[in-house]
């Protein structure tokens, strides 16, 4: 894959660079799509006329605002709020809130230019959006959380609702922040609108299934670009990155399936447990106790604990980044495909830097991109929006099993596009000329707007 852009491509580029200044990652998603895109103008000469690709660039709206909450020592603390509406062209806008200190405008708009393409490669009537600020729920108390949520809600709540605008969690925003946000949006517009969030708790209009759904889709997708090159999971050696919600059910899948995990992490070091890691313990670590990963290794013989390791460095035959944004650099790819790996899917957001991207390619090992391999998550969040809707709950077995077709047809999508385009086994073209064609009909039947 080259970093060139074609040479209609070149100037929009420029543009975009120019119109949002300082945003890295921003730049670094847009760029990726635009280099798969210079057929697509061939066969689809609408999509210039229309200026698709520079309306797509350009979010539909950006918000970005204040949030003070008083913290426990009753001292006022100010954070900053955002959410992206990229694009609603599918369907009310549909993506995750982020709670980190690396969060700023920049990320967001990265993160909601990737929600547009996976969202429209689920097959389902969503948008893409994004959001979240750069508060930290680390370290802090369940009340100033509380206050925190309901601050941001405050201001949130104006641009929501289940036909405008339907966030979710991301990292830092699980079951318990959806709780505060919801009891927040409630309370203001006296209305139980259970659409308006997803990834609700069980017990007030959740899906089961959801909480695995962005792990579980990952490997739901890795098995099928397996399948497609005659092999399978089983007994393969895979490490995953991250531990938290979506690392924890990706390990949870792949042992399931037959595969054997031997690695995980956090922002601190990773564990490296070369008999696979005992899952139920890293769940109580982690979701239960709230502590560092590296107790796992107090408490499991045989384990060992690498503090700022780099866990690419463990051979395996199979790599999951779970954890955040460029976490897989081009000097891991090459570590990674000199132990012999062959397949990375991706569970976390544009985890592999540009580097890292052309390494896989070039190699030609079977790399599944987060937009394709992690849509699971959201596809899912919108299955939880047609059961509020219906006024429905579904079952676990029902909704998972929606799930893995939705995920089987998102690879037959991203498979047979980038054949069509001739790029063949090439899932990043596939992904991003599948999600834009789909995107870019609807905006052109729905004129300049």
């Amino acid at each position: 894959m080259s970093n060139t852009l074609d040479e209609k491509l070149e100037p929009l580029y420029q543009t975009v660079i120019n119109r949002n200044p300082g945003e890295a990652e921003f730049h670094q998603a847009v760029h990726e799509v635009l280099e798969s895109l210079g057929p697509v103008l061939v066969k689809y000469p609408e999509f210039g006329r229309h200026k698709i690709i520079e309306r797509i660039c350009e979010p539909e709206r950006q918000i970005i605002f204040r949030v003070p909450w008083m913290d426990d020592n009753n001292e006022v603390q100010i954070n900053r709020g955002f959410r992206v509406q990229f694009n609603s062209a599918l369907g009310p806008y549909k993506g995750g809130i982020r709670f980190h200190p690396s969060v700023y405008l920049g990320v967001v708009k990265f993160l909601g230019f990737e929600q547009i393409f996976k969202n429209g490669l689920t097959g389902m009537p969503i948008g893409g959006a994004k959001g979240g600020s750069d508060f930290d729920p680390k370290g802090k108390s369940e009340n100033e959380i509380m206050r925190f949520c309901q601050s941001f809600m405050t201001e949130l709540q104006r641009h929501t609702g289940e036909y405008t605008d339907v966030p979710a969690g991301d990292i830092g925003v699980g079951t318990r922040e959806v709780g505060y946000l919801f009891g927040q949006y409630k309370r203001i517009t006296n209305r139980y609108e259970s659409g308006v969030l997803t990834g609700k708790g069980l017990d007030w209009g959740g899906a089961l299934a959801r909480t695995e759904a962005t792990g579980y889709g990952t490997v739901y997708f890795l098995n099928e670009m397996l399948k497609a090159r005659g092999d399978a999971l089983e007994g393969k050696t895979c490490i995953v990155s991250g531990s938290g919600n979506v690392a924890i059910y990706a390990i949870s899948k792949l042992q399931e399936l037959g595969a054997k995990v031997v690695a995980c992490s956090d922002s601190n070091g990773f564990i490296h447990d070369p008999d696979g890691l005992d899952l139920a313990l890293v769940k109580q670590i982690k979701e239960v106790e709230r502590r560092r990963i590296k107790e796992y290794a107090k408490q499991k013989n045989g384990a060992r604990y690498l503090a700022k390791g780099r866990i690419w460095s463990v051979p395996c035959d199979i790599a999951l980044p779970c954890a955040t944004q460029n976490e897989l650099n081009g000097k891991d790819a090459q570590e990674l495909i000199k132990n012999g790996c062959i397949a990375v899917a991706e569970g976390a957001n544009m985890p592999s830097t540009p580097e890292a991207v052309d390494a896989f390619l070039n190699t030609g090992i079977a790399y599944g991109p987060g937009k394709a391999a992690n849509a699971g998550g959201v596809a899912t969040s919108a299955l939880e929006m047609q059961q509020n809707a219906s006024r429905d709950v579904w079952s676990f077995e029902f909704t998972d099993k929606r799930l893995s077709e939705i995920m089987t047809g998102i690879h037959q999508r991203c498979y047979e596009t980038a054949e069509e385009f001739g790029t063949p086994g090439n899932y990043v073209n596939g992904a991003n000329i599948a999600g834009f064609i789909k995107v870019a009909k609807a905006m052109v039947a729905l004129g300049l707007i």
